[in-house]
């Protein structure tokens, strides 16, 4: 983790640039500015602050909206006069209720793929929050915790039948089944996607080489 005695801070009225990039996909959010209290806010709650150049004042992001950024490292550029944030959003990162700040114009590796997996979850946790009626989510969710385990199980075997016996189509939508229902379980179970994907790194990391 970067520390604040190596940071360039001589630079725009001792504000630096924090570009923030989601810690699981890899989307950049957003970009801000950190001075020194900023930043050692974010290093000492866990949560992203930043100092807002127009409001002169220190602001958490997520403090009206809820959607904070969840620290996980942060580091700084050689130059040492800018920062890279690797945060978790919880909820939209834009004002706009847009994942990052580039909204419908941002290039497509930022809201396609993985990126879509963290919007899932996303929406999937605030369904947990709020239990909208008519939701599928709120419906499964009143069920309880075996139903969303049952359903998992389900779609497993659903997968594995149509990978046998199914064209592409089905596999696909088989495919999409599962891992929707699988991000809920582990919601529900308090367990987040960066964390399975963490889980896996690691063990990609500890894995033994080929005799």
């Amino acid at each position: 983790m970067t520390k604040t005695k190596a940071i360039s801070w001589n630079h725009g009225e001792e504000l630096l640039p924090a570009i923030v990039q989601d810690a699981a996909s890899g989307a950049v959010l957003m970009l801000a500015y950190m001075n020194r209290e900023a930043f050692d806010l974010t290093l000492s709650t866990g949560r992203v602050t930043f100092f807002s150049r127009s409001r002169r004042r220190l602001w958490v992001k997520g403090e009206t909206s809820g959607h904070f950024l969840e620290l996980k490292s942060m580091a700084l550029d050689c130059d040492s006069d800018a920062l890279l944030v690797l945060a978790v959003p919880h909820g939209p990162t834009c004002h706009l209720n847009t994942p990052t700040c580039w909204g419908e114009d941002a290039p497509r590796a930022a809201v396609q793929g993985l990126q879509f997996l963290t919007t899932l979850e996303a929406l999937i946790e605030s369904r947990i929050a709020e239990r909208p009626q008519g939701s599928y989510t709120t419906r499964l969710l009143s069920e309880g915790t075996r139903r969303i385990a049952q359903k998992v199980g389900e779609e497993g075997l659903e997968l594995a039948l149509a990978s046998v016996a199914q064209s592409r189509p089905e596999i696909l939508g088989e495919a999409a089944d599962l891992l929707y229902h699988t991000l809920l379980l582990l919601k529900v179970k308090d367990i987040s996607l960066a964390q399975v994907v963490e889980e896996l790194r690691q063990r990609h990391a500890n894995r033994q080489p080929a005799a």
